[in-house]
């Protein structure tokens, strides 16, 4: 087989505060070619900055390599390039043609001035000598392979006009736009629905045989890794702890850390009180992960005993007659105004303490239906009960008041953070704003104790947002959003971006927050086994309307819709079905 790439050795320093800080050690691994490569570990094990440093995307002046090579064949039979030593110029020619890549956070990977398609055609007739016509007809094919709807109208569309899934899916169209030799995904499934993502996922096994291309997928979903990776490399505080075939990683697991990853992802066919902890797997060998698993679980009539409980109490949330549509922007001047229904009639009761899980394909409704909720989204019509109240129908003041009760935690912690305050600051801020604590010097206690709640430390209270890790982001997401005591929140793809280990955390933090403060939950996601773990019902949608409602457990080992059968039939198992 012929290598494609070769890393051999490689140590990364980032400077931080004038100090050189060790982020990779001596990690080694080859990817040869049509052989996808799958990467796992937890946020700030290293994945993400070594593809960074195959594209040599970090900046210089706080990147330096003390040792290594990344080696890489660009053609069958030429000599192989060092892209440390190699130059930009080389580098030019490489990213985007020879090289693609997937981005981890679409939001900020898409240039926010210029339209979609207009972005692809670019690094299209930058790499190939085409037509502008041709690089738009070969835009709109890829549009269509990677499953986006209505492709001339979204070729013509700015990166805010499209969902987060959908903008996914436009990076993913950018990376494969030039048959890329190597292809690098990080977390490219991400932000997709599980029936788009088994799309993705058949769509690169396809594109990796046509032109035996060699994929470097990195995931924190290891049921995705089992479905496409040939081999994977297990990562942890920036060195390489296992490396084997997927089916000796998945089965016969070497590492104490490998079976935490492997017993921390929510499952489908079991119940647990809170998901595994590093701790559970301290000084334990393979054999006893079916024993830690078994210790966990919640007894049927248990569970039963809670939900008779929970339903005898109050409704706190009540949506009524719900109705939302967008207008679809026109492309000629006199052209008669078109709409998408985003929300059709919807009717939904949350009881008080409930955890509510919303389901469906990306587009389906689900993150308009929390917004339309806050008002964050004006509905078109309909009603919204919060304990009596119409939320629809209170003057702005009065529900400005009333956002004390009612917080969002939102899909893309980044972006949902202001870059120009520090974290102490945007915890502060809201509790000035609703008068919570007489002075700043309480409220300042009281984040630090909201942070140090949500596993950080008083350290972090004067850092800004981009000196974190996805995974601590999202915390301090929750830490703000319980800093105004709050008595309703939505969950809006709050864990979609974290890696598997980090997503156990916060998820098993989220219900012991529940238990600790008596929150109620709308739980919104695409991922179906997290949805099951975390919540007592779940309802599925389908283009704007409800197709099924039911207890989490019951709906998901005897779906009463085919749409439902689809979604959970769409979940990747490979070899840990």
């Amino acid at each position: 087989m012929e290598k494609l790439l070769q890393i051999e050795g490689l140590s990364l320093e980032l400077k931080r505060d004038k100090e050189w800080n060790p982020i990779l050690s001596d990690v080694s691994f080859t990817l040869e070619k049509g052989e996808t490569l799958g990467i796992v570990g937890e946020s700030g094990s290293g994945k993400s900055v070594t593809a960074l440093s195959i594209m040599q995307l970090l900046n210089p002046g706080i990147a330096r390599y003390p040792s290594g090579k990344i080696l890489f064949r660009d053609e069958e039979g030429a000599p192989t390039i060092d892209v440390l030593t190699c130059g930009e110029e080389k580098l030019q020619a490489l990213r985007g043609n020879k090289i693609g890549m997937i981005f981890q956070e679409p939001m900020t990977s898409l240039n926010p001035v210029l339209k979609c398609g207009f972005q692809i055609t670019e690094q299209i007739r930058l790499h190939t000598k085409c037509s502008k016509k041709e690089a738009r007809d070969r835009v709109l094919e890829l549009f269509n392979e990677v499953g986006l709807p209505r492709p001339s109208q979204i070729f013509d569309s700015f990166p805010h006009e499209l969902s987060g899934g959908q903008k996914q899916r436009v990076m993913i169209a950018m990376a494969m736009s030039c048959n890329p030799r190597l292809l690098i995904a990080d977390e490219p499934t991400t932000a997709l629905d599980v029936t788009i993502q088994k799309k993705i996922l058949e769509l690169i096994r396809e594109l990796q045989s046509r032109y035996e291309m060699g994929v470097l997928f990195i995931s924190h979903d290891l049921g995705v890794i089992a479905e496409i990776a040939d081999r994977a490399l297990v990562m942890y505080k920036g060195g390489v702890v296992e490396e084997n075939t997927v089916r000796n990683i998945f089965l016969n697991p070497q590492h104490n850390y490998t079976r935490q990853l492997l017993a921390s992802r929510p499952q489908m066919s079991v119940r647990l009180k809170r998901l595994p902890r590093v701790s559970d797997f301290e000084g334990r060998q393979n054999a006893e992960i079916g024993q830690i698993i078994e210790t966990l679980k919640v007894a049927d009539e248990e569970r039963a005993a809670a939900h008779r409980k929970l339903y005898s109490g109050e409704k706190i949330i009540s949506i009524r007659n719900l109705t939302k549509r967008y207008p679809v922007r026109k492309r000629k001047l006199f052209e008669k105004q078109q709409y998408v229904n985003a929300l059709n009639n919807i009717n939904i009761d949350v009881f008080e303490g409930e955890t509510l899980g919303l389901v469906g394909e990306s587009g389906c409704g689900k993150t308009t239906l929390g917004r339309s909720m806050l008002r964050l989204i004006e509905p078109d019509s309909g009603s919204v009960f919060y304990r009596g109240r119409d939320l629809l129908r209170l003057p702005n003041d009065e529900m400005r008041k009333m956002r004390k009760d009612l917080q969002i935690i939102l899909q893309d912690p980044y972006s949902s953070l202001n870059q120009r305050l520090t974290i102490g600051d945007a915890l502060i801020e809201p509790m000035k704003v609703h008068g919570i604590l007489p002075d700043d010097a309480q409220r300042k206690k009281r984040a630090i104790s909201l942070l140090e709640r949500v596993s950080l430390n008083e350290s972090h209270f004067y850092r800004y947002p981009h000196e974190f890790s996805g995974g601590q982001r999202q915390r301090i997401s929750i830490a703000r959003a319980l800093a105004v005591n709050p008595k309703f929140i939505i969950c809006d793809e709050s864990v979609s971006a974290l890696d598997v280990s980090v997503q156990a955390q916060v998820l098993n933090l989220l219900n012991e927050l529940k238990e600790e403060y008596k929150f109620t939950y709308i739980f919104i996601s695409h991922d179906l086994s997290v949805v099951k773990f975390m919540s007592d019902r779940i309802v599925v949608m389908q283009n704007g309307n409800i197709v099924e409602t039911g207890e989490a457990d019951a709906l998901c080992s005897n779906p009463a819709t085919p749409y439902t059968k689809q979604l959970i039939n769409a979940i990747p198992k490979g070899i840990l079905s």
